[in-house]
């Protein structure tokens, strides 16, 4: 150990008294713009603001892992440790940076910060990565040349940093951009060049789809593009769209511009119809168009131009004993693109999202999950034929990734199951094995967790709740639910993929 700290002084004195030609100012100037994680923030704030998905996801995780990095060193680390910073009289006046002599040194917070920073945005992006490794590694280089910290410091600033960040992927595994599977050699979807026979219903209250009406006008200058004003009803508007698209002659197909909510109500009514339907993303929440692979308006305009397309399963629940039904009291069902729940997990949602924009996503999942559950209480229910007392009850159309509490992406669209995902209220401790285990990222392997890919479900005696949640969209529930497919229901343009 002597001998280490011997060689930590040795260098810490040879980088102090070396005076590289062109280093003054810039790395000065360079540490002190990562002073409070600014230079961070910014480069952060900058790829959030970019179209490119895979830039706002690094921009997320390595804004996320430069809060856990920094509370781990400056709050952490230091106050456990103690060691007071260099000496700095060997260091030119000009490097110099202003350190009180009772300040910690181990491990460096800079080099954590940049280290976090830096690799998360790696994991995400590497083409990112080779601009911010080089970055991050000079301002770690400049807490020693300016007399901050010995070289030990920096390098265990940046173990640090680069640890948290990797262990993010235990709370938030990496995401494929590759567009989940359909079934695309059994439909028939007819090409439009230029819209010619494209109905398109664009909701103009959802995310950013009012500003992509011009650009779908000059893409595609022969569709028939309505856009719904003001409190205009969106389904009396979509149903004259179907309307008019079977009176058609020729080939012809639904379009729809907004979010999932939008696209949900499209797909029904295009499913009910058996028309093929192009989905443009223009809404706040666009799950169902990422999982096909759409990512652009122009995704949607080539397939639809080229002809492009496959057919996806939809979930569908029956509820029994509600006030609404079919002819002679016969249930009627409703479907969903994305996702069905009953219990927390709709307040949970809402809670992360209240808190994404300052914490992001798996932080402000954490912190609604203790907000949820301390002011909740589990849904009594009989799940086939079993009685639950359950925290949630999720249900994915299709197979969602990744596997544990956060369903994120699908990589098969028509695979036949339902992706169910439970938390039983039943085990003494529930909540607090359940947030231990969320918090450690162990929540697969817990016991109060469960999860299964099946065909079908029923769930009786509902109790403690009386609505549950499709695609973000709340419905009375009856005295029973019961959860299956529909195969192959619905014909939707996609990505061609070579």
């Amino acid at each position: 150990m002597g001998r280490l700290q011997n060689l930590d002084v040795h260098l810490f004195d040879r980088v102090a008294a070396a005076q590289p030609r062109g280093l003054d100012p810039v790395l000065p100037r360079l540490g002190r713009s990562a002073n409070h994680g600014v230079l961070w923030l910014t480069a952060g704030a900058a790829l959030g603001l970019s179209r490119n998905r895979s830039a706002r996801r690094a921009a997320m995780r390595g804004i996320g892992s430069l809060a856990l990095a920094s509370t781990a060193a400056n709050v952490v680390a230091k106050q456990l440790i103690g060691r007071r910073r260099p000496v700095t009289t060997g260091v030119p006046v000009a490097r110099q940076l202003l350190h009180p002599p009772i300040t910690t040194s181990f491990p460096s917070g800079h080099a954590a910060s940049a280290a976090a920073f830096a690799t998360a945005v790696t994991m995400e992006s590497p083409w990112l990565g080779a601009a911010a490794i080089p970055l991050a590694a000079a301002v770690a280089g400049s807490r020693v040349y300016t007399g901050a910290h010995y070289p030990s410091d920096v390098l265990a600033g940046a173990a640090l940093g680069a640890g948290i960040a990797a262990l993010t992927l235990r709370w938030w595994p990496l995401r494929d951009d590759a567009p989940a599977q359909a079934a695309r050699a059994r439909v028939r979807v007819p090409a439009l060049p230029g819209g010619r026979g494209l109905i398109v219903v664009m909701n103009s209250s959802s995310g950013s789809a009012d500003s992509m009406e011009a650009e779908l006008r000059a893409e595609l200058p022969h569709a028939d593009l309505r856009v719904r004003e003001g409190d205009q009803d969106l389904l009396a508007l979509l149903a004259q769209a179907v309307a008019d698209v079977e009176s058609s002659n020729g080939d012809s197909a639904l379009g729809v511009v907004g979010g999932d909510g939008t696209v949900n109500a499209a797909a029904l009514l295009a499913a009910e119809h058996r028309l093929p339907l192009a989905v443009f993303p223009g809404g706040t929440l666009n799950h169902f168009a990422a999982d096909l692979g759409i990512f652009t308006l122009q995704d949607t305009v080539a397939a639809v131009q080229a002809g492009h397309g496959g057919s996806v399963d939809l979930g569908r629940v029956t509820s029994k004993g509600a006030t609404s039904g079919g002819e002679e009291g016969e249930p009627e069902p409703a479907y969903f693109l994305n996702t069905f729940s009953i219990g927390v997990y709709p307040e949970l949602v809402r809670a992360r999202k209240s808190l994404q924009k300052y914490l992001g996503k798996w932080p402000a999942l954490g912190v609604g999950l203790v907000r949820v559950l301390a002011t909740g209480r589990p849904t009594r229910a009989v799940i086939d034929g079993r009685e639950r007392s359950l925290w949630l009850l999720f249900a994915g159309n299709g197979r969602y990734d990744p596997p544990g509490f956060a369903p994120s992406f699908r990589q098969s669209l028509d695979d036949g199951t339902l992706d169910i995902r439970a938390v039983d209220g039943s085990h003494p401790l529930a909540r607090t094995r359940l947030i231990a285990a969320f918090l450690t990222g162990t929540l697969a392997r817990s016991r109060v967790y469960q999860a299964a890919s099946v065909s079908r479900l029923r769930i009786d005696g509902i109790q403690d709740t009386a609505h549950y949640t499709r695609d973000g969209e709340i419905s009375p529930a009856g005295s029973t639910l019961v959860l299956d497919k529909a195969l192959h229901a619905l014909n939707v343009y996609l990505p061609h993929q070579d």
